[in-house]
């Protein structure tokens, strides 16, 4: 049995104190070491952006003051690759038909579970001018049409900031469904 020196703690009683200090210490210490001997990896890995389904639901010929529109549904299949959730401030892009163009894609706010995915759908109204009137009714015919969305990104980092991704092709396909359209 270990008696205390008079005016000090006895060593039982100083480990007994000190274990719960020591603790997140020493697994702090393990996890740098076992980090050291992992290969160089990011912190942060970008996410992926993937097409669902894109889809002319209605088109519209110019009239009475009004230019023809293109309404087309835009589904992004947006996947996480990070073992903790993210959320998107803000996806932002240009809805580019047969290299031309045509409109502007945002959506804001995108959560994003740990390494998981979610859907997004955008509803675009394009306007269409002689440029792009074309594509738009080719499509329309159930003939196949280039597309791409280019743009960037703001991942909302918490007390890390708001670093914005891009501008570079986020998706790009062929554009072709049933005719609606004889």
């Amino acid at each position: 049995m270990e008696t205390a020196l008079p005016g000090r703690p006895s060593r039982v009683g100083l480990q007994r104190f000190l274990a719960p200090l020591l603790a997140p210490l020493a697994l702090l210490g393990l996890s740098a070491g076992l980090s050291a001997c992992a290969p160089n990896q990011p912190i942060f890995a970008v996410p992926t952006f993937k097409v669902q389904s894109v889809r002319l639901t209605n088109l519209t010929l110019p009239g009475f003051g009004s230019p023809a529109t293109a309404y087309v549904s835009l589904q992004l299949r947006v996947n996480n690759p990070n073992p903790l959730p993210l959320r998107l401030a803000n996806i932002a892009g240009t809805f580019i038909l047969d290299g031309v163009n045509v409109g502007s894609v945002n959506l804001p706010d995108v959560a994003l579970p740990a390494s998981g995915e979610v859907v997004q759908q955008a509803d675009l109204t394009l306007p269409l001018t002689l440029d792009t009137l074309g594509s738009a009714l080719r499509v329309a015919r159930g003939q196949a049409v280039s597309y791409r969305l280019d743009g960037t990104f703001t991942a909302d980092l918490g007390f890390l900031g708001r670093p914005s991704f891009g501008p570079y092709t986020l998706v790009q396909g062929l554009f072709q469904q049933p005719a609606i359209l004889p």
